[in-house]
């Protein structure tokens, strides 16, 4: 984890969402991501449980713009799964453009699930999470660049 994402699980839900509304989209990612979902924001268990869905849920997203696509990288097992259309358009958040990672279409597990990202600084994106326009948690994805 870098220290950029150390830095996201100590702020509160209202900062994530000041730091998400301060940026541009960026470009639609490519290749492998690692993934930090972002729990009780700005409280001392966001670090364990970010921790936890990593070892045992989530580990992050592999991207391929061309296509439009990605699939999750998820369980102990590393399986490359749940996959998600991604293209630009508004967020829920704040109407800006953002980067939408839509599931209604391509996954059963999943279809009620959207995602929302912005670059945050070179190879980092913060992310959103939406159940049915509900808000769920936050996530960073870390690319090497």
């Amino acid at each position: 984890m870098s220290s950029i994402v150390d830095s996201l699980l100590t702020q509160s839900q209202a900062e994530l969402d000041e730091l998400f509304s301060a940026h541009e989209a960026g470009p639609i990612p490519e290749g492998e991501a690692r993934g930090t979902a972002i729990v009780a924001p700005g409280t001392s268990f966001s670090d364990e449980i970010a921790k936890l869905i990593n070892v045992f849920a989530w580990q992050g997203k592999v991207f391929d713009a061309q296509s439009g696509t990605l699939r999750n990288h998820i369980l102990p097992l590393g399986l490359k799964a749940i996959i998600a259309k991604v293209y630009k358009g508004p967020s829920w958040l704040d109407g800006k453009e953002c980067i939408v990672l839509d599931y209604s279409d391509t996954s059963l597990v999943a279809h009620w699930i959207r995602d929302e990202i912005r670059l945050i600084a070179p190879g980092v994106y913060l992310g959103k999470v939406y159940w049915s326009k509900k808000r769920l948690i936050d996530f960073a994805l870390e690319f090497d660049v």
